[in-house]
């Protein structure tokens, strides 16, 4: 019984012998890492051999896939004294070892320029048969906030709640964000609340002491960013002057509106009388002659006969008085002057004349010799 517990001693010691001597990882760097995107990591993988590492000596940097559908991705290599860094498209020129000669112990890599892709598991494997080790580093690539806008929401009078905002477009979360004066007295009023996730500051009831510059800080764990403000509190605005400006502004164009529609309708009623008062019969002006009348005078013409020689009694109904005619409305009857018809000449005997208003009138009787009677 004892002789086998001496041979597993023994057994034990040889394994712990060859694995003291044999290749070793010495970095004891973190095994996690935060960058911003646009830096440069180095990624610590020193090592020492053992006298029994007598084989040839390589070096591989992959990247571990994120879930089991993926397989990982060889990025750097160090073989048969060559560097072979052309693997990985998307590092291609980003990607170099740190040491120009790596066999002699420094396996670390240098990647240049980072982006968000990067972020993942990097695996250092050294083999020098016998020997063989590895060492992971985890790497979470950054977005730092971007320059944030600081501006005021709403009003900025006395007496009021005042609200401040920061917020930055771009930049990986948890962002916090924190404010504070930077001119008079340097503290943050006493009525201040400030949200950090959301940017924010009220100062309730502001004063006019409460005017100044104000910096807001954006800042996650890669980075930070800042903005200044500058607070001016005003006093309150004349409610009553606004709105008593308001009314008469109302009562003004009112006013323009009513003496553009009286104006519309006084037009609209000129041009109507103007109309009607164009097909109107005027009394004094007489009638137009007759063709037969026309033709009459001049046969009187070419006879030598005299106008007085051709009035008697019997054609004394030629100049009797005219009726009087009423103008036709012109919304039920419209015709132009020249289309209007001439009711004919009512024929009126000479004892009627004087009842009608006439005046009668002797007219000298003409005998056939042309002497008058």
């Amino acid at each position: 019984m004892g002789f086998v517990m001496l041979r597993c001693a023994l057994c034990l010691g040889v394994l712990l012998a060859g694995s003291v001597l044999g290749l070793t990882i010495t970095s004891t760097g973190p095994s996690s890492i935060e960058k911003a995107g646009g830096e440069t990591i180095n990624f610590d993988c020193r090592f020492t051999l053992a006298p029994e590492d007598t084989g040839p000596l390589d070096i591989e940097w992959t990247l571990l896939a994120s879930d089991n559908q993926n397989r990982d991705q060889m990025i750097i290599t160090y073989s048969g004294d060559r560097v072979y860094e052309d693997y990985y498209a998307t590092m291609k020129g980003r990607v170099h070892f740190n040491s120009p000669d790596p066999k002699a112990g420094d396996a670390s890599i240098n990647i240049t320029k980072l982006l968000v892709s990067d972020t993942g598991t990097y695996l250092c494997k050294v083999k020098k048969a016998p020997g063989v080790n590895s060492r992971k580093t985890l790497l979470t690539v950054m977005v730092k906030p971007s320059v944030p806008k600081c501006y005021v929401e709403g009003s900025s009078e006395q007496g009021k709640d005042i609200l401040m905002k920061c917020k930055s477009a771009e930049g990986t979360n948890p962002i916090q964000y924190t404010w504070e004066r930077i001119s008079g007295t340097r503290i943050l009023p006493a009525t201040a609340l400030l949200d950090r996730v959301q940017g924010s500051i009220v100062i309730k009831n502001a004063t006019s002491d409460n005017s100044g510059t104000y910096r807001c800080v954006s800042e996650n764990r890669v980075g930070k960013e800042q903005c200044t403000l500058s607070l001016s509190v005003v006093p309150p605005s004349n409610t009553a002057g606004t709105i008593a400006g308001a009314v008469i502004g109302s009562l003004l164009v009112l006013l323009l509106l009513a003496i553009i529609l009286y104006c519309c309708y006084k037009n609209r009623n000129k041009k109507k009388y103007e109309k009607e008062t164009a097909h109107e019969i005027r009394e004094d002006v007489p009638p137009p002659q007759s063709r037969a009348s026309t033709a009459r005078s001049f046969i009187g013409v070419g006879s030598n006969r005299s106008s007085l020689g051709s009035m008697s009694p019997s054609n004394m109904h030629e100049y009797a008085p005219k009726p009087q005619y009423n103008p036709v409305p012109s919304e039920e009857y419209e015709r132009p002057p020249s289309h209007v018809p001439h009711p004919p000449a009512s024929k009126v005997a000479a004892p009627n004349l004087s009842r009608m208003g006439g005046i009668p009138v002797m007219i000298p009787a003409q005998s056939r010799g042309g002497s008058i009677v």
